[in-house]
This record gives structure tokens, C-alpha cells and sequence, in this order.
């Protein structure tokens, strides 16, 4: 009689899905026009908070190319969605729980990283992280990229931190870490952001240019990484945004209602599935759900390879030109949603295709009627101020002396 085989430990990594679509955009467009079968309800049943499945969601492509893009490519200056209730962008938003990436992350309660130890030796860490570096022990774990959902009632001590009074009394005084010291490397949610205090948008938006901030509190001060997507949303119902603060974010999404009645419909069907049954039309998407999420981490592997040649960035930046448009900002996202774009469709070279595509959601809104005008109204100052210089300097024509015959 043999003996019994031993059982072979299970991997921890999981077989990527294997699918039959060739791209990301491929199996969105896909999703979108999937039909369900009849779920059963789930009544009496006690289940945990399950996330809207971000590809069951019908219509708006634009919105979730926009969101798909930052996953794969952070570098697109984060997104902004603009449009009336219920028009799904919060739900959108939320839904990414599912897709979103694996990063190394501290697992240290101050946020202690190797790149600290690397600028500022080992003072530059807290003492037990210290410790753990010189026993050669990790300072980070690999987790998944988070959700923070900033509040709107949030104070600005709350987004940058303040001090901790409990650290206070057992050891030296240390800066309880903010909402934006969280937010690193994850993504930053803001809803109704047109309605947020101004001081809170303005540390959000420095923080988030400089991936950097630093908190000071009488003798006491802590430097913060804040490398993150920021993600907002608004009703321009509401009230306007700053012209400042709507200029940082890169992609620009105006989100409108599906003006299709059976799209409206299958829109309908889809939500009532999942109030009656949110794990089975959980279920019904997570083979499509899985094989996005694989394809957004080849993509962001991909994205090392991708370029765009001269001959296509040179007319790109004729036609900004060509628009008026002054910021340096609608170059960047233009290209870099570009590259993302196409490190989606698994190439390495971005097209006058892949710039079409995102040129709307990286190009409007980027006009401002009010410098145009200021600029315009300087016009008559700066032509005055030319001619006078171009006679500055020079030595006045000598009189000629003499009677006329």
C-alpha cells in the first residue's frame, strides 16, 4: 500500500483570470451591456456593507474611464466630477474598492518609512521602527491602495494633524497623523467639494502639489508624505469652484444623466438586485471585477514602457496653444492620461487616437475668461511702456544753430 501524498501548501498569491478580452477598454464596454439574471431577495438576512460592483454601473464611460486611468497612472493630477444629483459619481467612486492596487505600506502607527531613514538617519523614524531597522526587520507591508473619505465637516486640525495629547504624557510629544498623512498613497475622496472650508482646500491642494507637508505646533513639528489621487466631486447647483483649486485637478468629467430610457431602465433593474440581494449582484460581476483588476496591474507595469513620440506631442501643445490656454497643468494630464491610456491597450507607443480620446476630460474647463480680459486691458499699458523704453537711453538730437537765407 503507497503512502498517502502530502499535501502541497496553498499559494498566498492568486492564478491570475484568465479572459478572452484584449483590453481594459475592451471588457468595460462589455460589462456595460451585460444582462443579469433574476437575483432572490435576501430578506431576514444580516449581511456586511458591500461596495456597488464599479463595472455594473450603466453608462457614464467617461466618468469611469477617468477613474480607471488614475488607478493606473496617479501622475494624471487627480479627477474632478461635475454634474447634478444622483448621477452616480459618489457610488463610482466607492466602487473602486475592488480594482484598486497593492502598495507597500508602513506599518508603523506614525508612518515611518526606509526613504526617512535613507534622508534623515535613524532620528528621522520613531524609536521602535528605529529599532527594527537595525535588527533588519521590514518597515512596510504590501496592502491594498484604500478609500479615505474625507468629511465634510472636517476641521483643518483633523485633515493635517494636531498634537497627541495620550503620546504626550508616556513619551516625548509626537503629531497625531491627519486625514492627508493617511491619504498617502491611497485615494482621497472629497464630495461636495465646492462646500469645503477654504483652509482646509488650500492644505489639501498644497500637500497634494508638493506630496510633502509639514506640521507645526509650538516647539514641536512632524513632515508628512501625502502622495495621493485626489478624487472630488460636486453640484455646480451649489456653488462655484475656485478658480485655483479647480485648476490642480487633471481630468475634468461632466457627468450628465443616461439620456437613453432603456439604459435608465436597465439602470433601475440593477439597483433594485442590489437592495434586495448586494452579494449576489456582488457575485454576478466578480469574474469581470477580478480580470479589471489584473489588467489594471499590467497596465501600471506597463506604464514604465510607454512614450509619446515628438512628432505627436509637438502639434498636441500647438493645439493647447491654439485653445489659450496658460496652465502647464494641460500638457501634463494630457500625456500622462495618454500614456495610461495606452499602457491600458497593452502598447508602448501613445497614438493621435489615445490623445483624442482623453483630450476632453484633460482640456476643458481650462479657460479663463476673467485673464483673458485682465490681459487684454493690460494690452494698451504694455504697448505704451514699449515705446517709451525703446527711446530710453538715447541721446536727444542736437538743434541745428543758424539763420535761414
Amino acid at each position: 500500500m503507497s503512502e498517502p501524498e502530502l499535501a502541497q501548501p496553498k499559494s498566498e498569491e492568486k492564478e491570475p483570470v484568465a479572459h478572452s478580452f484584449k483590453s481594459l477598454r475592451e471588457l468595460v464596454d462589455f460589462v456595460s451591456g451585460k444582462n443579469l439574471p433574476p437575483l432572490t431577495s435576501e430578506d431576514g438576512r444580516v449581511t456586511e456593507a458591500l461596495p456597488f460592483p464599479f463595472l455594473a454601473i450603466v453608462g457614464q464611460q467617461e466618468m469611469k474611464l477617468a477613474l480607471l486611468l488614475a488607478l493606473i497612472n496617479p501622475n494624471v493630477g487627480g479627477i474632478l466630477l461635475v454634474g447634478p444629483r444622483g448621477t452616480a459619481k459618489t457610488t463610482a467612486v466607492r466602487s473602486l474598492l475592488d480594482l484598486l492596487p497593492m502598495v507597500e505600506r508602513s506599518t508603523c502607527p506614525y508612518g515611518c518609512l526606509p526613504e526617512d531613514i535613507e534622508a534623515g538617519g535613524v532620528d528621522a523614524v520613531c524609536p521602535d521602527c528605529a529599532k527594527k531597522f537595525a535588527e533588519g526587520k521590514p518597515l512596510t507591508a504590501p496592502d491594498k491602495v484604500r478609500l479615505i473619505e474625507l468629511p465634510l465637516n472636517a476641521r483643518l486640525e483633523d485633515v493635517v494633524g494636531g498634537i497627541d495629547e495620550r503620546a504626550a504624557i508616556h513619551e516625548r510629544m509626537r503629531i497625531r497623523r491627519g486625514i492627508l498623512a493617511q491619504a498617502d498613497r491611497n485615494l482621497l475622496y472629497i464630495d461636495e467639494i465646492n462646500l469645503l472650508a477654504d483652509d482646509v482646500v488650500d492644505s489639501i491642494l498644497d500637500a497634494a502639489a508638493q506630496g510633502t507637508y509639514t506640521v507645526r505646533r509650538g516647539p514641536v513639528a512632524a513632515t508628512y508624505r501625502s502622495r495621493f489621487v485626489l478624487i472630488g466631486s460636486m453640484n455646480p447647483e451649489e456653488g462655484r469652484l475656485r478658480p485655483q483649486i479647480l485648476d490642480r485637478f487633471g481630468l475634468r468629467v461632466v457627468v450628465r444623466g443616461l439620456d437613453d430610457a432603456s439604459l435608465r431602465l436597465e439602470a433601475y433593474r440593477r439597483v433594485h438586485a442590489y437592495l434586495a440581494n448586494p452579494r449576489q449582484l456582488v457575485n454576478q460581476f466578480a469574474p469581470e471585477m477580478e480580470a479589471a483588476a489584473q489588467e489594471i496591474r499590467s497596465a501600471r507595469e506597463q506604464m514604465k514602457k510607454v512614450a509619446i513620440p515628438d512628432s505627436i506631442a509637438h502639434p498636441a501643445i500647438a493645439l493647447v496653444q491654439k485653445m489659450g490656454i496658460d496652465s502647464l497643468r494641460a500638457e501634463i494630464t494630457w500625456f500622462e492620461s495618454a500614456r495610461a491610456y495606452a499602457a491600458a491597450d497593452g502598447r508602448a507607443e501613445v497614438t493621435i487616437e489615445d490623445l483624442k480620446v482623453v483630450a476632453p476630460m484633460a482640456l476643458r474647463l481650462r479657460r479663463s475668461v476673467f485673464m483673458n480680459g485682465y490681459f487684454k486691458g493690460q494690452a494698451g499699458e504694455e504697448k505704451e511702456m514699449n515705446a517709451l523704453l525703446s527711446g530710453f537711453g538715447k541721446k536727444p538730437a542736437k538743434k541745428r544753430s543758424g539763420k535761414r537765407k
